[in-house]
């Protein structure tokens, strides 16, 4: 496409009108660009790649604009990531959902499927995945090679079952996209211990997986002991998670790789798990709350706060206890360092 075409796709403006006819060829990092590929800025902790890039044109906001080089053309974005990511969505439709491993339309000759199962027009089944009695699944959905799809289990429409994956005990929605390895629905880990043994109980719910929901590869989701195990709609997960029995996720959270999430745990809507998190059970993140990376959690965290550390608290509490333990290392006091004038009130305190 021209310079003039991208601007129009992406929302932005053209600083130049004479770079209008430039051709843009693909999208690429500020590294990583040639003349004819368009990067975006806005982070200046990338300033130095600004400068040394080859890009032939660049989204960036008003206030970068000075900092781009005379050799690229610049389009004017309010938000030139969101831009960006906009024209990859229109360029790269392909990329948005996994495509099938093996390459075929309809149903793969050793696929097996009980007479019972019933599949909607146009679903895709490769090679040696098997389709358990009773199970529904919608149109447009692909079911990868060797995944397993156990008895009553239903799938809606426009989804994809990763390769290797296996399913049961669950109901999910439309537009879900379910990456290879994962396992759903298998029993989750409840025991009544005693001096004697370990006695097992039964687990007896299902886990529901509502629309537009996209779970990285080889994370695992434990039906419900009682109730069921439910996330939200929206909602995304990233490789190797562990999300036990009875635990409700909320809408369009985000939950990233290496979490473990107890059972009977809530997070309510718009909750983001960073990395390596562990949650304890029975406690509520509440609506918009922030976890850092590698944080344990055994307390209920409000509405819209940030917490860190292992036990997590809210984070300016944590970060002043790690700046008062550097200062101990170092040989300096306990005690705070003076605060700058125009410190805000909770660390003047």
């Amino acid at each position: 496409m021209t310079l003039a075409e991208v601007a129009e796709l992406a929302g932005a403006e053209l600083a130049d009108a004479s770079s209008a006819d430039l051709p843009i060829r693909g999208l690429a990092s500020l590294d990583h660009a040639g003349p004819h590929h368009l990067a975006f800025f806005d982070n200046l902790k990338y300033a130095d790649q600004l400068k040394r890039t080859r890009a032939g044109a660049c989204l960036v906001s008003p206030r970068y604009i000075s900092s781009v080089p005379a050799h690229v053309a610049v389009l004017r974005a309010g938000d030139p990531f969101r831009a960006f990511v906009a024209l990859s969505r229109h360029l790269h439709q392909d990329a948005l959902r996994p495509p099938s491993f093996l390459g075929n339309d309809g149903i793969a000759p050793t696929a097996v499927i009980h007479d019972s199962a019933r599949l909607e027009d146009g679903v895709v089944v490769e090679a040696f995945a098997a389709i358990g009695p009773d199970v529904e699944i919608g149109a447009g959905t692909m079911i990868g090679a060797h995944a397993m799809i156990g008895a009553g289990v239903k799938i809606g429409r426009n989804s994809s079952i990763g390769a290797g994956t296996s399913l049961i005990y669950c109901y999910i929605g439309d537009n879900v996209v379910i990456h290879p390895g994962c396992h759903i629905g298998q029993d989750g880990f409840g025991y009544s211990a005693g001096a004697s043994g370990h006695t097992k109980i039964p687990q007896t719910g299902r886990v529901l997986i509502q629309h537009n929901v996209e779970i990285g590869a080889g994370t695992t989701i434990d039906r419900g002991s009682l109730r069921d195990t439910v996330i939200g709609e929206g909602t995304k997960i990233d490789n190797l998670v562990q999300i036990g029995h009875n635990v409700s996720i909320g809408r369009h959270c985000l939950v990233l790789a290496q979490c473990g999430l107890a059972g009977s745990l809530t997070l309510e809507d718009y909750v983001a798990l960073g990395a390596k998190s562990g949650l304890n059970n029975h406690l509520t993140v509440g609506e918009g709350a922030q976890v850092a990376a590698m944080s344990g959690v055994k307390d209920d965290i409000p509405p819209g706060e940030r917490w860190g550390g292992i036990f997590a608290r809210p984070a300016k509490q944590w970060l002043r206890e790690i700046k008062v333990l550097e200062n101990l290392a170092h040989g300096g006091s306990v005690h705070a360092q003076p605060r700058t004038r125009g410190a805000d009130k909770e660390g003047q305190e």
